[in-house]
């Protein structure tokens, strides 16, 4: 699920007193209460939430944020320009502290609600990394700590965080340290000149604008993180403010135009929502249409009147659902996760359901702390009071969220061992599982009919514990020694086993080579082989480009080049050993990407044999679709919840690619050690008192250890014949 969340807005005093239908609109001015605006609000909401919960109708329900940064930059660029006209200044104390009564409140009370719905129904294994997402929420910083994590290859695999959905709203308040100060500068600089400010401020409103627009075409194309960061966002924000400077101007349109021009933005807004189907390119001209299409209902509205979208946005229904989409965004994602955590997978119906039910709190949040906080006439009168109010739920929330992180105990047991191997680069260490876990090696000789690799209900002991599987990798992934990251394109090695050994090993590959590097290294130590490793997430050994979340990922293709130039140079190694996950190559269609990907392998394989170097293909592994290790941390007394059937985990994946690409491919040899990793009818998620996934798709780095000897004994007879 795509996540986003609403942008708040401040309504004037005149909003709390606002008639249930909008009256007809006659002037421009942001101030008075527009009935169209707010459901505009409405149906923004609902087309995240129903996004949210599944609906197949609406894969781009995430524009929805996009439509509550417009809306929020026209009400709040109103309010200050209103206040310059009025008083011919703006205080920042005033401005801050009517923030800090609309937001703070109810965002506070929903983290620290959140920090219950963890402890009650997540598994222990997220609830540290809630306790930071709660902190840097409650100190708007949440789109930053959500950017990191869109590159970050391991993260992105993990469940959705239940408080991620404040990230827009780091945006916002980001943005409004900014405006106002570029406002106050721009209207003494106005009165300096004796000439109105209007002007000056779409000037103001350009300049932010314009660089943030063309950013964000430049990197929302090939970079997750534009998706969060503030710089790409602004220049929606900035368009709603510019509705706002016109607003007066925009008002005496003619009806003829005015009206379909709001129609259109309104029916833009749902086409996105219904047409658009992936987050790929936004905030790029992808966002063009929901950004522009709810300017053109604020912007015309007033002009259109009741022949415009106030027909149906002023509706009854829809003015209250906007009056709580602050309220009822803030509760709907935690009880969506909560559910889908307790539950597993929700089916549309279900994500239908928590999302109604969610409008309880939210109602609830909306009449007895939004309401009585922002209309509080003492607060009103003494602002500073008000910020004060603020300071504290803030204080409360991130500390709420340090508490739980110190306090609450999120592991039980100890951490994984490690030991280091010697004659490696620094950092370049392997886990080993204790000898109390033999793991793999309890199948002995004949896996496919050994009890041991049967799931069971039950096991005496698991290693390494499952609340910290995630963090059971190869620790040069863990230290960034040697594995790449998502963004880089310069390949680091390490090397390890005997350093002048005659027989020269590399492992190329994705993070799923990385998972085998524990056998690999163990291997090589025990054979007496040199191993250099080099490892990039999201990244098979292949000369082809390939799509990452819908977007070109070039830095793939740049560290791929590098690689092979390397593994041809003058330090060719004897043999290469790589694997993959499934990847779509661009420009493939849905029903030609296997076919597509079968010929770009046996392709770079190939010039890597005519090149010298022969190719060992590990057979990629079993690919569940849950977290095995979450799952093992809620059963642990129903083990076989968490076993796969193996048809099905050994079908999908990058499994039946390789084995497609490597027939008849001379040079090219094909290592399937499925049998020691999945070897029953269903995968066992423990083996030998050892936890076999960290994920959904990743070995753990022990169980990977006691993989040595049958990877070993696999690659000999191939070295042997070199």
């Amino acid at each position: 699920m795509r996540h986003v969340a609403i942008s708040s807005d401040l309504w004037t005093q005149a909003r709390a007193a606002a008639p249930p239908r909008p009256p007809k609109p006659t002037s421009g001015d942001s101030r008075s209460f527009r009935g169209d605006i707010e459901g505009m609000r409405a149906v923004a909401v609902l087309l995240v939430l129903l996004g949210h919960a599944g609906v197949r109708h609406l894969p781009g329900g995430f524009v929805g944020v996009d439509v509550f940064f417009v809306i929020s930059g026209f009400l709040i660029t109103g309010l200050l320009l209103h206040e310059l006209d009025q008083r011919g200044r703006l205080s920042l104390t005033d401005f801050y502290a009517r923030r800090a009564k609309r937001l703070l409140p109810a965002a506070a009370t929903v983290l620290v609600a959140t920090l219950l719905l963890t402890y009650f129904l997540l598994p222990r294994g997220r609830w540290s990394t809630t306790a930071w997402d709660v902190i840097a929420s409650a100190c708007y910083a949440m789109n930053w700590r959500m950017a990191g994590e869109s590159l970050d290859y391991v993260a992105a695999n993990d469940a959705p965080s239940i408080a991620q959905h404040f990230w827009s709203l780091a945006v916002e308040e980001q943005f409004y340290l900014v405006w106002p100060l570029l406002l106050i500068a721009l209207g003494w600089f106005a009165r300096r000149r004796g000439r109105g400010g209007r002007g000056l401020y779409l000037s103001g409103l350009a300049l932010i604008a314009i660089p943030s627009f063309a950013w964000a075409l430049h990197v929302s194309p090939t970079d997750p993180s534009s998706y969060y960061v503030t710089t790409t966002r602004m220049w929606e924000l900035a368009l709603g403010g510019a509705v706002a400077v016109a607003a007066t101007w925009l008002s005496r349109s003619s009806r003829l135009v005015a009206v379909p021009l709001a129609w259109g933005g309104l029916i833009a807004v749902c086409a996105s929502a219904a047409l658009i189907r992936t987050e790929a390119g936004f905030p790029g001209y992808a966002a063009l249409g929901p950004t522009l299409g709810t300017a053109a209902v604020i912007a015309f509205g007033p002009a259109a009147g009741r022949a415009g979208p106030a027909l149906l946005l002023g509706r009854r229904p829809l003015l209250y659902i906007g009056g709580i989409s602050y309220s009822l965004y803030l509760w709907h994602w935690p009880l969506l996760i909560a559910a889908q955590a307790h539950f597993g997978d929700l089916s549309v119906g279900a994500g239908l359901a928590v999302v109604a039910v969610s409008a309880i709190p939210a109602a609830l949040t909306y009449h007895f702390i939004e309401n009585p906080v922002r209309r509080s006439p003492t607060l009103a009168a003494r602002p500073p009071a008000a910020l004060r109010v603020g300071a504290v739920c803030t204080g409360a929330a991130a500390l709420a969220g340090l508490a739980f992180h110190l306090v609450v105990p999120s592991t039980t047991g100890p951490a994984p061992t490690s030991t280091v191997i010697m004659g490696q680069v620094p950092g370049a260490t392997t886990q080993a599982a204790p000898p109390a876990a033999p793991g793999a090696a309890a199948l002995g000789s004949a896996p496919r009919t050994s009890r041991a690799g049967v799931p069971v209900d039950r096991v005496a002991s698991i290693t390494p514990e499952p609340v910290t599987a995630a963090k059971d990798t190869p620790l040069s992934q863990t230290s960034k020694s040697c594995h790449v990251e998502l963004e880089s394109s310069t390949p680091r090695t390490c090397v390890y086993g005997k350093q002048d050994a005659t027989t020269k090993v590399a492992l190329v590959g994705d993070s799923h080579a990385h998972h085998w590097l524990p056998a690999a290294q163990a291997a090589a130590e025990a054979n007496g082989w040199r191993l250099v490793s080099y490892t990039k997430s999201g990244c098979p050994f292949l000369a082809a480009e390939i799509s990452l979340n819908d977007r070109p990922y070039s830095s793939c293709t740049e560290w791929n080049t590098r690689v092979r130039e390397a593994l041809l140079g003058e330090d060719r190694p004897d043999i290469v050993i790589t694997t993959h996950a499934e990847y779509p190559v661009m420009g493939a269609s849905v029903p030609n990407r296997q076919p597509a990907l079968i010929r770009e392998l046996r392709n770079t394989w190939n010039t890597m044999i005519t090149g010298g170097v022969p190719v060992v293909v590990l057979r990629d592994t079993p690919l569940h679709l849950k977290d095995v290790a979450e799952c093992v941390s809620k059963n642990p007394n129903r083990l076989t919840k968490c076993a796969t059937p193996r048809a099905e985990a050994t079908g999908r994946g990058g499994g039946p690619a390789q084995e497609e690409a490597v027939k008849d491919l001379a040079g090219a040899h094909l290592i399937n050690l499925n049998d020691w990793i999945c070897p029953a009818d269903r995968c066992a998620p423990v083996i030998g008192g050892v936890l076999v996934w960290r994920d959904a798709h990743h070995l753990t780095a022990t169980y990977s250890t006691t993989l040595a000897p049958q990877l070993g004994a696999a690659l000999k007879p191939v070295i042997a014949k070199l």
